[in-house]
């Protein structure tokens, strides 16, 4: 059993770095398989890179929130798909550390690189009340890793009669539920991101997390045992940045190729250098300026969280929708940057052979995540500016 405890920022960004060149030779065999390779995954447990939010109590780094932005958006510079894996089970150990102890050490004691896969779709899952927990039953999207995971947190509403009265994020072990596989997807294929189903399944009280409890500060019920400014981070308001990071390193990555690409080429039909061009030239700069503002919003706003927590405050409603509306708008800008670079990048782009046609598909797809749709980001966020009213009851 490893521990990582004494890892800090510097070691886990030198390993996420090693780990690129790896991950950039197995990213169309990644997308071949549809899932997060076993090898990935080994790769990626033995660098201790699932566990950088993991607390340190139990052998986790337990690095600030924007770790998670730099981390992520480093591997994805080699396969999105599997830093997108990174970043979503990952940030699960970030979100037991909200349950009851009880629940942590159930987990973590059996096996401290325990995945755990999610869906975050609260309108897939109904649950009822009973005495000592909740009965559940649903069928979620999107549940990226799944097939490497030995457990589920399913997003479930909770209904007294028909009338929405709680909102639970309910843990679950792989034998409570059924893989559907569906995931046949044009971007984003190695996430292995299947449906799964689950009908009237028992879940007890200390593994429903209550959203309501979690939206920052110490009101959830593992602040007994991680009493870090970490765990004070609002769950769903920051929701987003796990994900969000895989498009910019996407989009990083793109520009890193095609940069160092027309460096050396020679146009086919002309002979002239490609870098003497004003239009490369200018197009290239572009998508630069897009990836840097992209990483300073998508950063930014991720480390704003942290430093609400460090402080012991949590930000009001307004911040938490304009720290989304921010990184919503930044995975925008990865999307541009890439698309840009293909709009000048010549025929090559369509050869299967060529990252960056990855890059484009992978970006676009991100980009059609709910949590980055910036009208309904964008909607929210202006609601509240002008004074109008805005519910969410998990926010």
């Amino acid at each position: 059993m490893a521990d990582f405890s004494t890892l800090g920022y510097d070691e886990a960004m030198r390993r996420a770095r090693e780990c690129v060149p790896v991950l950039a030779s197995r990213a169309q065999k990644c997308e071949d398989a549809r899932v997060l390779l076993p090898e990935n995954e080994k790769l990626l447990h033995e660098a201790g890179l699932f566990r950088f939010h993991q607390p340190k109590r139990f052998g986790g780094m337990e690095l600030p929130f924007q770790a998670i932005v730099d981390i992520v958006s480093e591997l994805a510079r080699g396969c999105p798909s599997t830093a997108w894996n990174v970043g979503n089970l990952g940030c699960h150990h970030w979100i037991l550390a909200y349950y009851e102890p009880e629940t942590q050490h159930e987990v973590w004691d059996a096996n401290p690189d325990a995945l755990i896969a999610s869906s975050i779709a609260l309108a897939a899952g109904r649950g009822r009340k009973t005495k000592e927990g909740y009965v559940v039953s649903g069928r979620w999207p999107f549940s990226s890793g799944v097939d490497n995971s030995g457990w589920n947190m399913l997003a479930v509403t909770i209904y007294d009669d028909e009338k929405a009265v709680d909102w639970r994020l309910c843990l679950v072990p792989k034998g409570d539920y059924t893989i559907i596989d569906t995931w046949y997807a044009m971007g984003m294929v190695g996430t292995g991101s299947k449906d799964i189903e689950a009908k009237e399944v028992f879940v007890p009280e200390r593994r429903a997390l209550a959203l309501a409890r979690c939206r920052g500060g110490s009101e959830h019920p593992g602040a007994s045992l991680n009493q870090g400014p970490l765990y004070k981070v609002p769950i769903v308001a920051a929701a987003g940045h796990p994900l969000s990071a895989s498009a910019l390193g996407a989009a990083e990555g793109a520009y890193q190729h095609v940069a160092q690409s027309f460096a050396k080429r020679v146009g086919t039909y002309t002979g002239a250098k490609v870098a003497d061009f004003q239009a490369v030239q200018v197009k290239l700069a572009r998508a630069r300026c897009l990836v840097d503002s992209a990483r300073h919003l998508m950063r930014e706003s991720a480390v704003q969280f942290q430093t609400f927590a460090d402080e012991g405050k949590v930000p009001d409603l307004e911040t938490k929708l304009r720290f989304r509306a921010q990184n919503a708008f930044a995975v925008a800008q990865s999307r541009e940057a890439v698309e840009t670079l293909w709009s000048f990048y010549g025929a090559n782009a369509i050869y299967t052979r060529d990252p960056l046609q990855r890059f484009l598909r992978d970006t676009q797809a991100i980009g059609q995540h709910f949590s980055f749709n910036f009208d309904i980001a964008g909607a929210a966020y202006g609601t509240t500016a002008m004074g109008g009213r805005y519910a969410n009851p998990t926010l």
